[in-house]
């Protein structure tokens, strides 16, 4: 029913298009015959409102995944470099979390270990909303920083790296089995803020699955119970994804990307000194607003990723004038 009703989501919103364009062409057509501007400029201005919609069902074809139309885990790391590292990994939490609220998904923080002086050394926030991982999947990697860091007093130009690590959220149509001996379990007291509850129980929950090395942590609740649940379905999900990259060749090849936060590894360079850019070293997708990036606005790179995972290079959808 599930896959029914995803059918017919997209054939539905595929033919909605085509009577919409029809319809609007058959009144540039009449307002032409009858002299009528007012109706050939209102028609012309619904067709070029087409283009959002044909953009949005461009990306749901490109979405076939197994797993793409579940929730997704989103893990932040910082790279080597201190404080600055720790500080543009914040900056990317912060891209993210603005991302899923444009994209009206909701996004929680599970877990959050924060710098020292600034920023954060990781991190990890769930994004529920419909394709959330089908999306999100293409920015794991590692994410490069140049600029003049605020954070030496000689204002010299810095490089920074941090990596971002996707995964879906499992749900109850997959079943993932988990050995409980297999795992070691441990307690901490969360960090961050949370009044005196946070810093006089060990509420947080830490499982580290032996056999793979995989670690979930999760410190979100006061209850010690539930984040020791939510890290349960964070290390099926982590299993789960595991199991998908070993059947994806092109999966496995970016999961050996991942493997050091540092320079011949990232996927983007976001670019702030001496000039501003923003560039997909995989797709040679560029913006010059990196502020605009920054602040959420990510999804042409995931658009021509997504394309060039699907096609070996990128789709654009077609003005319209």
């Amino acid at each position: 029913m599930k896959e029914r009703q995803r059918l017919e989501s997209a054939i539905g919103g595929i033919r909605d298009l085509e009577t919409q364009l029809a319809d609007n062409v058959e009144l540039i057509a009449m307002g032409e015959e009858e002299g009528d501007q007012s109706i050939v400029d209102d028609a012309e201005r619904a067709v070029r409102g087409l283009k959002a919609q044909v953009a949005e069902r461009q990306v749901e074809a490109l979405l076939s995944g197994e797993a793409d139309g579940n929730d997704t885990y989103l893990e932040i790391h910082s790279g080597a470099g201190g404080t600055e590292s720790q500080d543009w990994a914040s900056m990317l939490m912060r891209m993210y979390m603005r991302w899923g609220e444009r994209s009206k998904m909701k996004v929680e923080v599970l877990e959050q270990h924060s710098g020292e002086e600034a920023g954060i050394k990781s991190a990890t926030i769930l994004i529920k909303g419909h394709n959330a991982y089908g999306k999100l999947k293409v920015e794991s990697g590692v994410h490069r920083l140049v600029r003049i860091s605020p954070y030496d007093s000689a204002a010299r130009r810095h490089t920074s790296f941090a990596s971002i690590w996707v995964y879906p959220v499992v749900d109850d149509s997959i079943d993932i089995q988990v050995n409980e001996s297999d795992c070691r379990i441990d307690t901490y007291r969360a960090s961050g803020a949370g009044g005196q509850h946070v810093n006089t129980t060990d509420s947080a929950v830490r499982i580290t699955h032996i056999p793979t090395g995989i670690v979930v942590a999760c410190q979100q609740e006061r209850s010690q119970h539930k984040n020791r649940a939510t890290a349960w379905n964070m290390l099926r999900a982590r299993l789960y994804e595991a199991e998908l990259e070993r059947r994806e060749a092109a999966a496995n090849a970016e999961a050996a990307s991942k493997s050091d936060i540092g320079w011949g590894h990232q996927i983007r360079s976001y670019v702030l000194q001496p000039y501003q850019m923003v560039k997909d070293l995989r797709t040679g997708m560029q913006e010059t607003t990196p502020s605009d990036v920054l602040d959420g606005k990510i999804d042409p790179f995931i658009e021509a990723a997504l394309a060039q995972r699907v096609f070996g290079g990128a789709v654009e959808v077609a003005d319209i004038d």
